[in-house]
């Protein structure tokens, strides 16, 4: 293997500073940065930078650039606090000679607790043997750190790359993502490949997302008390003949949608590629009232292969369906909206240099074979593949329990997943003459 004695010494001073690495996820997490509020966390990065004499770059993103993108959408966390005090950091590390540019990324937002089955405080890291427990260990500060801590120790080596590093913290990721890597892009941060350490499980990596949207079925009826039901029309009734429309459109997709990817992982996700989900039904406020007027809140998820506007064609039509069949839907339309997050699907090809490189060195660092796979979720990794034809993938340390309970990132996966991130960046960007 190319540098082989030279990514020997890398990793063994990884391992050598990994208190350093589990001290900054600590003070990572103890900044309850749920999306929205990421500052105070920015904040420890920026100082992190400061301390490893980096000159790191901060910003407020545009909203008024942002909306001239074709892949914009106005978060939640926007429509609720805006984008003030969350500003997304980079910094580069210029390299000797004209090697690739290489991002490597991460999310400081993170999801609410709302789960009160927590053994340990979710905002204040517990170490147990090698397991780290908090908000965000898995999902993604364990991985942001790892990629800090691998530039830190290729710095401390003194060993000097051919080609640029750009080191991101970015934005709201947990709900598209807008504010972050697509400011980071649209700034100007176009590298020739990138790596964002989602937690896939080191030596597994993420080459495919999904495609996303949110939408909502207002469907109407007529309210009246129910002692006098027959005065009205029960919305609840006529939503349930589109709930059952689109439970049988969601079975037929299953049947008819293969995406290899998606199960190469875990092969119980065979069948499961595309999704159509109703997770909210809102109804009248009264038990004894015929509701008037019903809510159907629901997620629409496919994998590479089939654009939006064919995805939402189907969901469309089978609405149009349903309502030509009723009478009283016919004269009271049922209304569907899309709102809020809207991935689009991508795919990284695996034959790309980059994934090629980073999957021999993860493989030969764990020791395991790995494999590429996704498509099941939306993540950031699109925006660089979709909109700018970077090749971009996900590598990151081994998850459990990610937005629920007791989450926590195992200690050894974090280690290589730092190790993978350094070894890699030396192949892709290449070493500098000394």
């Amino acid at each position: 293997m190319e540098h082989e004695e030279l990514k020997r010494q890398v990793n063994e001073r990884i391992e050598e500073r990994t208190e350093g690495m589990v001290k900054l996820l600590g003070s990572l997490v103890d900044k309850e940065t749920v999306i929205g509020n990421e500052g105070p966390g920015q904040e420890v990065v920026i100082d992190k930078f400061e301390k490893m004499s980096l000159e790191p770059d901060v910003w407020i993103p545009d909203v008024d650039d942002l909306r001239e993108h074709e892949g914009f959408f106005e978060t939640q966390p926007y429509q609720e606090v805006g984008y003030e005090d969350r500003p997304n950091v980079v910094a580069t590390i210029k390299g000797e000679g004209d090697g690739p540019t290489l991002a490597l990324s991460g999310h400081m937002d993170v999801v609410p607790v709302t789960d009160s089955e927590w053994d340990y405080d979710p905002f204040s890291m517990t170490q147990k043997g090698d397991r780290l427990y908090g908000r965000g260990t898995g999902d993604m500060k364990g991985g942001l750190t790892a990629c800090i801590h691998a530039i830190d120790c290729l710095r401390d080596l003194g060993i000097e790359l051919q080609g640029d590093i750009y080191l991101q913290s970015t934005l709201e990721e947990e709900d598209g993502g807008v504010g972050g890597i697509l400011s980071v892009l649209m700034r100007g941060y176009l590298p020739d490949g990138a790596i964002i350490a989602e937690p896939k499980g080191v030596p597994n990596m993420g080459m495919a997302s999904a495609g996303v949207r949110y939408f909502k079925l207002t469907v109407h009826g007529k309210s009246a008390h129910v002692g006098y039901g027959f005065e009205g029309i029960n919305a609840l009734d006529k939503a349930m003949r589109l709930y059952e429309a689109l439970r049988e459109l969601d079975a037929e997709r299953k049947a008819r949608i293969d995406y290899e990817p998606a199960y190469r992982k875990d092969p119980r996700m065979r069948g499961h590629e595309t999704n159509l989900n109703i997770g909210m039904i809102e109804a009248a406020e009264w038990p004894a009232i015929i509701p008037g007027e019903v809510e159907l809140t629901g997620r629409l998820g496919w994998p590479p292969g089939e654009e939006p506007e064919d995805v939402m064609a189907e969901l469309e039509a089978t609405i149009a369906g349903v309502t030509e069949s009723d009478e009283w839907l016919s004269d009271h339309p049922p209304e569907l909206e899309f709102f809020g997050l809207q991935a689009d699907p991508h795919e990284t090809d695996p034959n790309e240099e980059l994934l090629q490189v980073a999957m021999r060195n993860a493989e030969w660092i764990t020791g395991h074979e790995g494999v590429f796979y996704g498509g099941s979720g939306g993540n950031d990794t699109r925006y660089y593949k979709r909109y700018y034809d970077i090749p971009a993938m996900s590598l990151g340390p081994e998850p459990n329990n990610i937005h629920g309970a007791n989450e926590y990132v195992t200690l050894p996966s974090l280690i290589e997943t730092a190790q993978s991130i350094a070894c890699t960046a030396i192949d892709y960007c290449g070493v500098a003459e000394t």
